[in-house]
């Protein structure tokens, strides 16, 4: 019997790591953000499918000025595209405890196969009877792929942001 897994955004949370004059690495969040799971058993993550979207006005890099340039034509153009997307295709199972999720990712006007490693934390029932999935989500994508290439080089040559962008999700779903 189908089920459906609903995210839960207050045990969870959406991370991206991006180089910085290739010295140093900053770190933002999406705070706001909503998922489902639709799985053929409530046991066979193998048979689900995702749909997941992050509001991109969001991003939160602990500086109000980056978060503003962020959300601007140069970036995500928030205001055009209020949402990045994903859409799962199929998910692998390399291990009772590991997957390969694959999907197509959609940010802005640009949407492009990728891929992504889970780790299934396993299931549990809460204090207050919710039955729960855990999920550690990782993978990487070329920013200028999907259209985010501004950039800028210092006197000395160097990038000031690359185009490699570390992706990495904590989330937690919820049988509905």
């Amino acid at each position: 019997m189908a089920t459906t897994w609903k995210l839960d955004p207050t045990h969870s949370e959406v991370a991206f790591k991006v180089k910085h004059l290739v010295i140093t690495t900053v770190t933002g969040y999406f705070r706001s953000f909503d998922g489902t799971v639709v799985t053929e058993d409530e046991s066979d993550f193998t048979t689900g499918k995702v749909n997941f979207t992050i509001d991109t006005s969001s991003i939160d890099t602990n500086q109000a000025q980056r978060d503003e340039h962020l959300k601007s034509a140069d970036f995500f153009n928030a205001a055009q595209y209020p949402q990045i997307s994903f859409t799962s295709t199929a998910i692998e199972e390399k291990s009772d405890s590991e997957f390969i999720l694959r999907g197509d990712l959609t940010v802005g006007d640009t949407t492009k196969p990728v891929t992504f490693d889970v780790e299934f934390g396993g299931t549990v029932t809460d204090p207050y009877g919710n039955f729960k999935a855990g999920f550690e989500v990782s993978g990487k994508i070329s920013r200028k792929e999907f259209g985010l290439t501004w950039s800028a080089v210092t006197e000395a040559g160097a990038v000031v942001v690359s185009d490699d962008v570390k992706i990495q999700a904590s989330v937690q779903f919820v049988k509905q």
